[in-house]
């Protein structure tokens, strides 16, 4: 008989233990290392280039206004063997612009990808344009890349003589696989013996879990924190497969995430975002806000029949002022955001004025976050 009740009462810590182990992990925000960190070598390069949109209906640049937009429209007629020079060119078909591109990581020559193409001059619209050869250049100077191709713009213009109508942005647009590579950036990742980890969210914490999971993963010391955004990883010895196999490994690894307490505001949308450890220490909290209403109703005063008088306007002005005062509330010690939240709503405010009360709080020392304002 003993024996059955202590078994019972294995089995049921047991299952208290199963049930609960899931919530607890749930609360913690767990994620895959592939989506919290960045590896080192494997990023994108900007590319930049300028050139020449032709076959615009009219809304080009106003070659008068665009001195470039007219050099280059002759510098590119001269090198097709057709001279301008001294000419007056007048042409409402063809806009300057720039072009931009992100070269993604170990791409190959001879593959493409999108370009998006932004209007440099006056030009009115882009629709239906083209962009001529242009070769797209990186930081240090080199093209890697050559866009050519119709233009797709999102917004449109109509324009009559009285009214125009414009939706979106005409100016801009994007050429889907719109240029070819032509430069392989040099960086052999399967060669590399050690790399870098980069934490798209810095935090000590979550450094220190990732590099915990992934030598408990191993079996070996293979990954070091040595900061709270870099996570260094080291081939082991004895490790069958090169750097890719075992980032490949460890990339689907789930790590307990951790953040620090945070409020962001954005004064301009009147925008409050909190994070989930906000704590604030109990604090007693009145608010005032105080409405002056003016209201101009002038007069027109007519004169007496044969006075010889003259019709005067005369103001009248009404003034009143509103103040709406809140009895001082108590928001409390607060464990949870929802009582965090819920204590600040019961004072009935808007959120600009939450704003104003939540940097108050903060300079008297009881809210236990940073705040960031946008």
């Amino acid at each position: 008989m003993p024996n059955r009740l202590f078994r019972s009462i294995i089995a049921a810590t047991l299952s208290a233990a199963l049930v609960l182990t899931p919530l607890s992990a749930a609360q913690a925000a767990p994620a895959r290392i592939k989506d919290i960190v960045d590896m080192e070598g494997v990023r994108e390069n900007q590319l930049v280039g300028y050139g020449l949109v032709v076959g615009l209906n009219g809304t080009g640049d106003r070659l008068n206004n665009s001195p470039f937009t007219k050099q280059s429209l002759q510098s590119m007629l001269e090198r097709l063997g057709v001279n301008t020079q001294g000419e007056n060119v007048r042409t409402a078909n063809v806009a300057a612009v720039m072009v931009t591109a992100n070269l993604p990581p170990f791409a190959t020559q001879g593959s493409r990808m999108d370009v998006a193409v932004s209007a440099l001059g006056d030009a009115g619209s882009l629709q239906g344009g083209t962009l001529l050869v242009t070769p797209l250049l990186g930081a240090d100077g080199e093209v890697y890349a050559i866009a050519q191709g119709p233009v797709s713009i999102n917004g449109f213009k109509a324009q009559g003589d009285a009214a125009s109508v414009v939706s979106g942005v005409p100016t801009t647009g994007r050429i889907s696989a719109g240029a070819l590579i032509e430069r392989e950036i040099d960086f052999h990742l399967g060669s590399q013996h050690s790399l870098r980890l980069a934490l798209r969210n810095p935090d000590l914490t979550t450094a220190r879990r990732i590099a915990l999971a992934v030598n408990d993963f191993i079996g070996v010391p293979t990954a070091v924190p040595e900061d709270p955004a870099t996570v260094r990883l080291t081939l082991p010895r004895g490790f069958n497969g090169n750097i890719v196999d075992l980032l490949t490994d460890i990339e689907q690894l789930i790590v307990q995430t951790d953040q620090p307490a945070k409020v962001v505001i954005d004064e301009n949308s009147g925008i409050i975002v909190m994070g989930k450890d906000v704590r604030v220490s109990a604090v007693a909290v009145a608010q005032s806000n105080l409405t002056v209403t003016i209201a101009e109703n002038p007069e027109v005063v007519q004169p007496n029949p044969l006075s010889l008088g003259q019709t005067a306007v005369e103001p009248n002005t009404t003034l009143n002022v509103n103040q709406f005062d809140t009895a001082l509330q108590v928001v409390p010690e607060s464990v949870t955001l929802q009582q965090l939240v819920d204590g600040l709503n019961a004072l009935g405010i808007s959120p600009r004025d939450l704003i104003a009360i939540l940097q108050a709080i903060k300079v008297t020392g009881a809210l236990q976050a940073e705040i960031e304002v946008l």
